[in-house]
């Protein structure tokens, strides 16, 4: 526990004091991310916080960091982050490529999923499949980290939902870690989550500063790494006190919001038959946005929802993996159409007030108000 909370303190700390000379070194360069038409910002606000995560997470874990296991360094995972910051640092400089951040992504995965031996080998009876082939089993995994590291990359939109979800989701896996003794990981998730809490000092409404690509990669490719380990610790043969037999459906649960938010956005791409890789505004945080909440509002409605989901999931661990995703997907669903709803009857109400009243003129006037609560 002392190193837990060393290591705690210590990301934390050195996020909170790197990030003043950051946003400082990036005014003075004039690295900043611009508004534009799909941005919820209306002023140009630095984005090198990455920088801060990253550096506050590698010192901490290298002053209390704990062997995982025999032989075990995690030298592969340290590669895969550093490409991955590098990678997103330079997106968040000088554009990259989205086809560039997909293969160093993908090489990030493999590395770690090859050198590591990082693997989700069992489907823990989901759709009645249990084990299956050690290939497919490096395609899922490596499959599965990028997935997860994109979503968090994506719900990146509102000031201080990213590092708040994220920090909920670190907290969440290292406190299992650590009852399962597994103090090495632990520590590492203890770290992010330092790391994520001295950020949101900064990032929270009004943000002074953005967690940028390299900062929102690195967080969602370690909550990826941390989901695959929780799921392989709850293998078939371990049959400790914490034991989850549905380890699949607890992680879906526990990283619900980009989850979800990831997947519903591409399936109403691919609806509207458009390129599920273009940038849009129908992210769920866009959505409450145009119901008239605010920054802080949409932030901590989603963290409330979000360790809800926690809180069942882990109440219902003793069902199958199977109940449990069409309950927490389920239920995600049905969340997902109440700002919706709130939407549309706002809509409705201004059509019948104002006669001739259409939608885009609507969005504009919200448009406007949002503005103004901003500043």
């Amino acid at each position: 526990m002392q190193n837990l909370i060393l290591t705690f303190l210590t990301s934390l700390l050195v996020v909170v004091f790197a990030i003043p000379s950051i946003i400082t070194v990036a005014k003075l360069k004039g690295l900043y991310d611009k508004p534009d038409f799909r941005k919820l910002h209306t002023v140009k606000i630095p984005r090198l916080g990455g920088i801060a995560l990253v550096v506050g997470f590698s010192i901490a874990v290298s002053l209390w960091g704990l062997p995982v296991g025999v032989d075990t360094r995690l030298q592969y995972l340290q590669a895969a982050l550093i490409i991955l910051f590098f990678s997103g640092l330079k997106d968040d400089i000088i554009a990259l490529s989205p086809m560039k951040k997909l293969a160093t992504q993908l090489l990030a995965a493999i590395i770690t999923v090859g050198g590591e031996g990082i693997l989700i080998n069992s489907f823990y009876g989901l759709f009645g499949i249990t084990e299956i082939p050690l290939w497919l089993s490096y395609v899922i995994t490596v499959f599965t980290i990028i997935v997860i590291t994109n979503s968090f990359n994506l719900i990146d939109g509102v000031d201080g939902l990213a590092g708040g979800i994220g920090f909920i989701c670190a907290i969440t896996f290292g406190l299992w870690f650590n009852f399962i003794d597994q103090l090495g990981w632990s520590i590492l998730a203890f770290s992010l989550a330092g790391a994520l809490l001295g950020f949101l000092i900064f990032n929270f409404n009004p943000a002074k500063i953005f967690m940028g690509d390299a900062g929102s990669l690195c967080t969602g490719f370690l909550l990826a790494i941390f989901a695959v380990k929780f799921i392989q610790f709850n293998a078939p043969e371990f049959n400790g006190l914490y034991k989850i037999n549905s380890a699949p459906g607890i992680a879906v649960a526990i990283l619900i919001i980009p989850l979800f938010d990831t997947l519903r956005v591409f399936v109403l791409r691919v609806i509207k038959k458009k390129s599920p890789f273009v940038a849009d505004k129908n992210h769920i945080h866009h959505s409450l946005i145009k119901i008239g909440m605010g920054h802080k509002e949409v932030a901590i409605a989603l963290y409330l929802v979000n360790i809800v989901f926690v809180s069942i999931a882990f109440l219902i661990k003793d069902s199958s993996t199977t109940m449990i995703l069409i309950i927490v997907g389920g239920l995600a669903l049905a969340l997902a159409q109440i700002p919706i709803y709130m939407f549309n009857h706002r809509l409705a109400d201004l059509e019948a007030d104002n006669g001739d009243l259409i939608p885009e003129e609507f969005i504009e006037s919200a448009e406007r108000t949002k503005k103004k609560q901003l500043n």
